[in-house]
Formats: structure tokens, C-alpha cells, sequence
């Protein structure tokens, strides 16, 4: 099978800042645009970005709404935690390695 992507719709309340938090702050190459929407590649997946009508409210923790990644090579994590603190992106929670030396799934199949 060939790679497949993996795409991701969220709410966001603007567009401007949110295309600098992910392409300045991150990295993400900026795909299609319009006033109310912004595609974005996060490391080869696509998320996208749509203007919200109705108030987004924070959530009180990282749970339930959230998405991440997860790195083969501690060298990617490393590089892209440095391009955060020199962009001075916020952390919600300091940067931490979780599950080391652990399957990423278990084999289902036996």
C-alpha cells in the first residue's frame, strides 16, 4: 500500500495567527488559503485550519482534544524543540519524553 496521509480538521478563532504559530513557530509548509481556512503540512500529514462561528472555549487539560507527534529519531524531536524555545512558542506543559524504548503499538494480528 502506498503511504497514506493522515488529515486533521480544528477550530481555530484567526487565521494570521494561527498560520504563524504553525509555519513560523513550527515549520509547517502553508498549502491552500482563504479568510476562513489554512492548510498546513505537518510533517507530511495535512492539518487544516477552519474559522470557528461559534466561541471556542479552552479546555482545562491536554484531554480529550489534542494531536501530536511521534518521532523514530530523538535528532527530529530535538530539532524541532529547539525551533520552538527560539520562537518562543508556549508550552502548555514542559517538553517530555513518554513511553521510551516502548512498542508504538502492540501486533494485533497474533
Amino acid at each position: 500500500m502506498n503511504q497514506v496521509l493522515f488529515h486533521l480538521a480544528f477550530p481555530v478563532n484567526n487565521i494570521t495567527k494561527t498560520k504563524e504559530f504553525y509555519s513560523n513557530g513550527l515549520g509547517c509548509k502553508v498549502g491552500r488559503e482563504s479568510r476562513n481556512s489554512v492548510i498546513l503540512n505537518l510533517y507530511g500529514n495535512q492539518i487544516v485550519a477552519h474559522i470557528a462561528k461559534e466561541t471556542l472555549e479552552p479546555q482545562k487539560g491536554i484531554y480529550p482534544r489534542h494531536f501530536g507527534l511521534v518521532f523514530s529519531l530523538e535528532s527530529d524531536w530535538e530539532a524541532l524543540l529547539e525551533r520552538a524555545q527560539k520562537n518562543k512558542l508556549k508550552f502548555y506543559q514542559q517538553p517530555k519524553r513518554r513511553f521510551t524504548n516502548s512498542p508504538l503499538t502492540r501486533d494485533l494480528q497474533n
